[in-house]
């Protein structure tokens, strides 16, 4: 069990200049130092970094078991009757994916609490069905779902926010089943869970708000807005696995959400009709509309200058960009533009025509930023997979890029090695023409299709895609950062993977940083710039979000 650090080595670590080159990457313990009778405490300037860990149960899944769970009582159906081809036992389970495309199983969370050039401080177990009683409920994530438990402060930074499940760990499909309140038949996982927003303060301390948002797929991201006296969630996420015309429900329960903190108790809670902050629709730009509710399939997001925005890079609908929500209704008549000056952050849910729910879907309050991609997936020649986004100042944006996932050929490491704009975008703002343009991607030392080892995983080919198991760097995900007094800003990015495993998600991957100057737009001044490995997931593991510590007292120097 590790031990929380004195202050004044704390103080130290942090007063010291971050010189990335000297350190040394470092496995992460599967740490447990949360209990009701342990004090537990996060300390300002820390990094804090959400793992997921599989229990290896080889009786989670049975050889032949017909999945997905309750398929039969559908009317989505079943996968081959032949049932799932592996048992439970990590990592061959995840080959089940290849038979059941709905297939994951939930997971405990943890929170890593580690100084910001990567040493564990203490790890927090967020409350779950084996953990010990927690009163105010429990979460759990799915194991193999790559784009969930991102990690957000508050907006006045007192706590941290992420998004799972109320489910108990080990349940199968649970990150594709229908939430209670919005049921859909046609989806072929048969089971309801709601999902829930978590909030944890700088002492450990957990509330869950229960929601029927993002039925039939996952919630990924949420921020509260605890700034004036505003107390609400803007989350992100997907909803959706079964026919389309979809229920009302799973329209109103994507992509972009408005949620009130709930004060109660998990077993007291009775969430109701969910409320959408914002929607997005091609047709804003002159195209064809795409399938009600697909264009707003989204991953990270941010708030920056009182504007939310969010990225899209996943899915075959919808443009694959960088979003904002547009509080005036003027700032984008054609689908495309800048946040107005001034605009105040959304204070309540997205007004909408329920008569029309079902023709034209939700009505359009957001706009694609200009300069980023606006060509819908299904005609773009090039596509862009955005997902963190992190600003360092009004006129600089980096964007995480998490490569395009193939892994469907021996070329897998080659291809993932040639990707041009996957990793970390540097984006800049002209005052003059009102449009971002990217001025370089960093990469140099990424390591982008280079495979890795890890303790205790097997070595040759996976037997269910007949591909190297071994994982390698394929981009970024959720991202962090800060700006010191000197203009140098520090990024911690999550990677992304690519592998033969049945399911990329599930692959170990690995907390990384890099410094960059912020004015620079030089991108031959850029490559001499290098990522380093600060951690990685172990066998079992996975690490999916990062962000600063909670701490009443903003930073006189900007980290959000």
């Amino acid at each position: 069990m590790t031990k929380i650090l004195s202050s004044r080595f704390n103080r130290r670590l942090l007063l010291t200049a971050l010189t990335f080159t000297t350190l040394a990457a470092s496995s992460i313990a599967c740490a447990n130092d949360f209990s009701p009778e342990q004090s537990f405490h996060f300390w300002p300037g820390n990094l804090v970094v959400s793992r997921s860990v599989y229990d290896n149960n080889a009786s989670n899944v049975q050889v032949g078991q017909i999945l997905p769970i309750n398929c039969a009582a559908t009317t989505g159906g079943c996968s081959a009757s032949t049932g799932a081809p592996y048992d439970g036992t990590y990592p061959y389970v995840w080959n089940d994916v290849l038979y059941d495309p709905a297939f994951g199983i939930t997971s405990r969370i943890y929170l890593d609490q580690v100084t910001p050039n990567g040493w564990l401080i203490n790890s927090l177990e967020v409350p779950n069905s084996v953990h010990p009683y927690s009163p105010a409920g429990q979460l759990v994530t799915s194991f193999s779902s790559k784009s969930e438990i991102g990690l957000h402060l508050s907006l006045n930074h007192k706590y941290l926010t992420f998004m799972g499940y109320v489910a108990p760990v080990n349940a199968v499909d649970v990150s594709n089943s229908n939430t209670p309140g919005a049921v859909d038949p046609t989806n072929p996982v048969g089971e309801n869970f709601y999902r829930a927003v978590a909030t944890v303060d700088g002492n450990g301390n957990f509330d869950f708000t229960e929601t029927n948002a993002y039925s039939g797929n996952n919630g990924r991201q949420a921020i509260l807005n605890d700034r004036h006296g505003a107390n609400y969630f803007y989350t992100s996420g997907n909803a959706g696995d079964g026919s389309n015309p979809q229920p009302n429900g799973v329209i109103l329960g994507a992509g972009a959400q408005f949620i009130t903190p709930a004060n109660l108790r998990e077993v007291a809670q009775k969430p109701g009709t969910t409320t959408p902050l914002a929607s997005f629709s091609i047709a804003a730009l002159g195209d064809k509309a795409d399938k009600i509710g697909k264009d707003d399939n989204f991953r990270g997001m941010t708030v920056f200058n009182d504007v939310v925005y969010y990225t899209k890079g996943s899915g075959s609908n919808g443009v694959n960009t960088v979003y904002f929500v547009d509080t005036t209704g003027t700032a984008c008549p054609k689908g495309v533009g800048v946040p107005v000056a001034g605009a105040p952050l959304p204070s309540a849910p997205l007004s909408y025509n329920a008569a029309t729910l079902q023709t034209t879907g939700l009505p359009t309050n957001m706009c694609v930023l200009a300069g980023f991609p606006s060509t819908p997936v299904k005609t773009a020649t090039t596509l862009s997979y955005p997902f963190g986004v992190w600003f360092a100042d009004a006129n600089t944006l980096y964007v995480a890029d998490e490569g395009d996932g193939y892994s469907g050929g021996t070329d897998l490491y080659t291809h993932a090695a040639a990707q041009a704009t996957a990793g970390l975008q540097k984006w800049v703002f002209n005052t003059t023409s009102k449009r971002w343009s990217l001025a370089y991607t960093l990469q140099t030392n990424l390591g982008l299709g280079q495979p890795y080892v890890v303790r205790n995983y097997p070595t040759g080919n996976n037997p269910g895609t007949s591909l190297p198991w071994a994982p390698a760097t394929d981009g970024l995900r959720n991202i962090t950062g800060h700006v010191d007094g000197l203009g140098r800003v520090t990024i911690w990015a999550i990677t992304s993977t690519i592998s033969g495993n049945g399911d990329v998600g599930a692959d170990p991957n690995r907390l990384v940083a890099i410094t960059d100057d912020v004015k620079n737009t030089s991108a031959s001044v850029a490559a001499q710039e290098k990522f380093v490995t600060l951690r990685a997931a172990g066998f079992g593991e996975t690490l999916r979000g990062v962000s600063f510590t909670p701490d009443a007292e903003i930073p006189k120097f900007g980290w959000h």
